[in-house]
């Protein structure tokens, strides 16, 4: 194609904005839409006018959710950007995973990122004390691609709709607690089980969807049943960490519970004080639990 033919078509170009080139259509209407027309929907995105006629086509229920979801106090109201944060975590979790697959060093990488909670008593192991391993665990994957693969498919697909409604700050406050939370969990469990993967933080994001799906009213039948599929995988094939999955399924569902509960800016503090209060939970748990299981 030709200069001269490419720009005769207008279908090369935003309705909106006659000057921008763009090859990204609603989803709705089909149309070309520039970056500044698009909002993020469900499944790609929407032009401002198709945005217009969804809200006005919503029932009197979603009407209601929405105006306790976002309301003008709200500091969970849905923004339009991109899920930055949510392909940072992508982007860290496959890097890591590739430098594993190299030889002579990938196999000293996981070993050093890996969590067993062995590891966090210098009393019972020796003098080692390596606490960030409660949270590493979740960058670092076994060698087979269906292992990632799953784990970054599935914080691709929850994260572009929880992170623009959360905020970023919000939604990795999310996913580092779950992560943690699925730690917590393998150690007050099986402290001596070594556990490397995102499971656990993936499960807290579908934990978060399901509290803040049932308040706003949303239909979480779907969401549910995902859930329990996969909890039920972890308990039938060899080598998942149902432990870790069920943690921070838990942990996920009570970060959301804060955040759903005290949305309003006012109500600001509070959600800091709560957040802090289940992070000293979650410490005690480590704490406690596991060096009695271990000293038996």
């Amino acid at each position: 194609m030709t200069n001269t033919e490419f720009t005769s078509n207008r279908d090369n170009f935003c309705y909106r904005h006659p000057d921008r080139q763009s090859f990204v259509l609603c989803q709705r209407c089909l149309r070309t839409i520039c970056p500044e027309c698009q909002t993020q929907a469900a499944v790609g995105v929407i032009c401002p006018e198709c945005l217009k006629e969804q809200k006005q086509n919503r029932t009197p229920a979603q009407k209601k959710a929405d105006r306790r979801w976002n309301g003008r106090r709200s500091v969970l109201a849905p923004a339009t950007g991109r899920p930055i944060i949510t392909y940072a975590i992508m982007g860290v979790t496959v890097f890591i995973w590739l430098l594993t697959l190299i030889p002579g060093i990938g196999a000293t990488i996981q070993g050093a990122l890996l969590f067993n909670s062995i590891y966090l008593y210098p009393d019972l192991n020796g003098g080692v004390f390596e606490p960030w391993r409660v949270l590493t665990a979740a960058l670092v994957h076994s060698s087979s691609i269906w292992h990632i693969g799953f784990n970054m498919l599935s914080l691709w697909v929850i994260g572009r709709t929880l992170e623009p409604m959360l905020g970023r700050w919000r939604f990795l406050t999310l996913y580092v607690f779950s992560a943690v939370g699925g730690s917590v969990a393998v150690a007050c469990i099986d402290p001596l089980q070594s556990v490397v993967g995102a499971s656990g933080a993936v499960f807290g994001l579908f934990g978060a969807l399901i509290i803040i799906g049932r308040h706003m009213g949303a239909n979480i039948t779907g969401i549910l049943v995902i859930i329990g599929l996969n909890l039920v995988m972890g308990f039938v094939l060899p080598g998942i960490a149902w432990q870790a999955h069920i943690g921070g399924a838990v942990v996920g569902l009570l970060v959301a519970l804060i955040f759903t509960r005290t949305r309003r800016r006012d109500q600001r503090l509070w959600q800091i004080l709560w957040l802090v209060a289940l992070g000293l939970v979650l410490i005690a748990l480590l704490v406690l639990v596991p060096p009695a299981l271990l000293v038996r």
